[in-house]
């Protein structure tokens, strides 16, 4: 009843809420996303998306639909894994950023490796850029990281907001330095968070440097400071900072998936987590 090119395609306009970038996501026209999600609404005979000229949203059936299409496409997977005499095998090093330490990105590790046994994962987690950098010298074959919403390449898993994050009543005063929690260089979030002040002329000093997510969140906890965050991924405990601080905008922010170019099973072995986190991209930036 339902077509899986036109189940992946739901699931990639719903994960980034925009048909351009699913389209850039999946390599297709947009008039072809377009087509794709008005042919699953014509076979649901239900609306998944409400969309006008500015935003797309999901409807309640579209929510509905994505644990539906999830599971329909991992069935299908393993179908065709299994009458296709595919077992996947070797080595897989996988490095995920400090973002998804809080989400749930276990579930989905959990899974693949429950559906393909013989695959050796080793999972690294780290800053965004150090990921990159480990991804080029071929220490890593498959990252799942950030990249500035300015920025091209890799496959977009979704597109998020940074804002200014804190803890509940910190008052940031408009005459002193910002205090300031960051993660050490080459974070993203991080030269973003500096080079938005800078434009600002606004002062700043540094309260926290931690390369843990945990540590960090732990001094923002404890009202050191602010710090530069994915809007869809505030840990518990912290809140955005008001508007009335007058901290500068701080742009968009993309994750992405992007492969190493070893080859063989490991390449193989890349290919299927990579469709896995596409697959479930929607519950990486929803707390567990």
């Amino acid at each position: 009843m339902y077509e899986p090119t036109q189940l992946r395609t739901f699931l990639a306009v719903a994960q980034t809420l925009s048909f351009t970038r699913a389209a850039d996501r999946l390599g297709l026209r947009q008039s072809t996303v377009s087509q794709h999600v008005r042919r699953l609404e014509e076979a649901t005979g239900r609306a998944l998306f409400s969309r006008d000229t500015h935003r797309v949203e999901l409807t309640e059936d579209g929510e509905a639909m994505l644990g539906f299409a999830r599971t329909i496409l991992q069935a299908h997977e393993r179908a065709a894994a299994f009458f296709g005499g595919t077992r996947l095998r070797g080595r897989l090093r996988f490095g995920a950023s400090e973002d998804f330490v809080t989400t749930r990105l276990p579930e989905i590790l959990e899974s693949f490796r429950r559906e393909h046994p013989e695959v050796d994962l080793e999972l690294t987690v780290e800053l965004s850029g150090t990921l990159q950098a480990r991804l080029a010298a071929g220490r890593l074959d498959l990252i799942l990281a950030k990249r500035r919403g300015t920025e091209s390449g890799g496959r977009l898993v979704w597109e998020d907001s940074l804002i200014w994050i804190g803890a509940p009543g910190l008052r940031i005063e408009p005459d002193r330095p910002v205090p300031l929690i960051l993660y050490p260089p080459p974070g993203i979030t991080r030269a973003r968070a500096l080079e938005a002040l800078e434009a600002q002329g606004r002062a700043w000093r540094i309260a926290c440097t931690s390369s843990s997510l945990s540590a960090n969140v732990a001094a923002a906890r404890a009202g050191l400071g602010v710090m530069a965050h994915t809007r869809g991924l505030v840990p518990p405990g912290l809140v955005p900072v008001p508007a009335r601080a007058g901290l500068p905008d701080l742009g968009e922010v993309g994750f992405v998936l992007r492969r190493g170019r070893r080859g063989g099973e490991a390449q193989e072995a890349a290919d299927a987590l990579a469709e896995a986190i596409l697959a479930g991209g929607d519950r990486l930036h929803r707390p567990r």
